[in-house]
């Protein structure tokens, strides 16, 4: 689809990690703000998807979910994460309503099938005549039945990946609470490449807070790099970088090219 653009507001960034089923409601607001105003002054297709951050990763923590079916509390497990997953779409899909945008959630869990935590069955239609509608369609972190082990967990990373193969985005932005991927010394990595990944995998350090069972920074460079199309990891703390990115701006955080 021409001019379309996938955006991952991280768990970090709309929750506060630390504290579970905690929203950072201010920022929240701010960012589906900057969202409408930048799609007020450009004309482009947006796909927005979100992380589980302080919800559905204290569930899954406790259940082991990432596992699979390991014993006879796993679909209690399953049911718990998959409630708490769809509890913060509600809250997000609702503030981009209330910003002035047409926004409608997108279950994962109920149309997913994946084989060792990766996606390969998924009826996209929907999201593409949504899309083509003039609507933002809003996936987000989710449970999925699993023919490998029972059940798995997708990350929003692995969404995209698959929605990517089929949708082809111009490009993907991924907005956290860091100024883009950090080293040791705090220095923004400015671009992460097949090439000079093996260099800094070791360097990347995992999500903070609470547990994050889909893996923290490296899992999400990792997939990155097999999208197959630009993704910028940005700081969408900072009021208006996320707006900027919209707007077609490069070089705001860390670059990432498979």
């Amino acid at each position: 689809m021409k001019n379309l653009v996938f955006l991952k507001l991280g768990g970090s960034l709309i929750t506060d990690k630390s504290r579970p089923y905690t929203v950072r409601e201010s920022v929240l607001k701010r960012v589906c703000r900057e969202i409408h105003e930048a799609k007020s002054e450009r004309d482009f297709l947006l796909l927005v998807g979100h992380g589980g951050g302080s919800f559905p990763h204290v569930s899954a923590s406790r259940y082991e979910t990432h596992k699979g079916i390991i014993n006879e509390k796993s679909w209690e497990g399953f049911s718990k994460v998959a409630d708490d997953a769809a509890r913060l779409n509600r809250i997000i899909v609702s503030s981009l309503i209330e910003a002035g945008e047409k926004a409608f959630s997108v279950q994962p869990s109920a149309s997913c099938i994946a084989r060792n935590d990766k996606i390969i069955e998924w009826y996209t239609k929907p999201i593409e005549l949504s899309l083509s509608s003039g609507l933002i369609p809003v996936p987000y972190g989710d449970v999925c039945f699993d023919l490998g082990k029972g059940c798995c967990i997708i990350s929003t990373e692995e969404i995209f990946r698959f929605l990517a193969e089929k949708l082809k985005p111009e490009r993907i932005i991924m907005a956290g609470k860091t100024d883009g991927v950090l080293d040791p010394e705090g220095r923004v990595i400015k671009e992460i490449t097949r090439v000079n990944f093996r260099d800094i995998e070791n360097l990347l350090s995992s999500s903070d807070g609470i547990a994050d069972v889909t893996g923290g920074m490296v899992t999400k460079v990792k997939k990155s790099l097999g999208m197959g199309v630009e993704t910028e990891i940005i700081n969408g703390l900072k009021p208006g970088i996320l707006k900027k990115s919209l707007l077609g701006e490069r070089g705001l955080g860390t670059i990432v090219r498979g």
